[in-house]
């Protein structure tokens, strides 16, 4: 038996939504229902994080929808709520937290991956009101565990002592690739959640060819 065997990890690879006019007649097929998208994304990528949960709260029979129209191995990242990240005292988010975790997004099960925090590029590390947020993510709701990343995009968080606090609660940072925020490659969880969001809207493919062979 390798012995490395057990430790290697799975690469999941795939887009922050699913619903893109751009995409029908190219990766989605002529004639396709607008209804089927997701379910022909899902057999195409092994990932979508569902972006809607930025803005507002999503129907509990939504997350079942999504849950019932991809493969059994399908997995889906969630961008958490901007009003518990959007505000000056994070220490005041709990109340959107727990509303969130409780809307319905368990009835992904299996499918449910990391957690996407999202903070504004302007917002600064604080460390006593950063520790604070960090208390308010659980480890598990409703009996499943749950996987906590955060998107800091302000230079002060570039700190080891944000990342210790990371290390301490398990929570991962995204790895903002090839964007202009800063980049913290500094493994805190036991995943790896990248955002690559670099693409041109001059190249046809997003990328440049030689960008592509890299």
């Amino acid at each position: 038996m390798d012995r490395h065997k057990d430790k290697t990890g799975r690469i999941r690879i795939g887009v922050g939504g699913w619903t893109y006019e751009p995409w029908r007649g190219s990766f989605y097929p002529e004639g396709l229902a607008q209804r089927r998208e997701l379910e022909h994304a899902s057999r195409a990528l092994t990932s979508i994080e569902i972006n809607g949960t930025y803005y507002g709260a999503q129907k509990p029979e939504s997350f079942r929808k999504w849950h019932d129209e991809t493969p059994g191995d399908f997995v889906f990242s969630l961008k958490a709520p901007r009003y518990a990240t959007n505000r000056k005292v994070l220490a005041d988010a709990g109340e959107s937290v727990a509303r969130f975790l409780s809307g319905g997004l368990m009835l992904l099960g299996d499918k449910l991956g990391p957690i996407n925090w999202q903070f504004m590029p302007t917002k600064t590390f604080d460390p006593k009101d950063f520790e604070a947020f960090l208390k308010l993510l659980p480890a598990t709701a409703e009996g499943r565990a749950l996987r906590h990343v955060v998107e800091v995009r302000h230079d002060s968080f570039r700190n080891p002592d944000f990342l210790a606090m990371l290390r301490e609660h398990g929570v991962a940072a995204v790895i903002a690739a090839d964007g202009k925020f800063p980049q913290i490659a500094d493994p805190t969880a036991p995943f790896v959640y990248a955002r690559i969001m670099g693409t041109s809207p001059d190249e046809p493919l997003g990328y440049s060819p030689a960008a592509l062979d890299l």
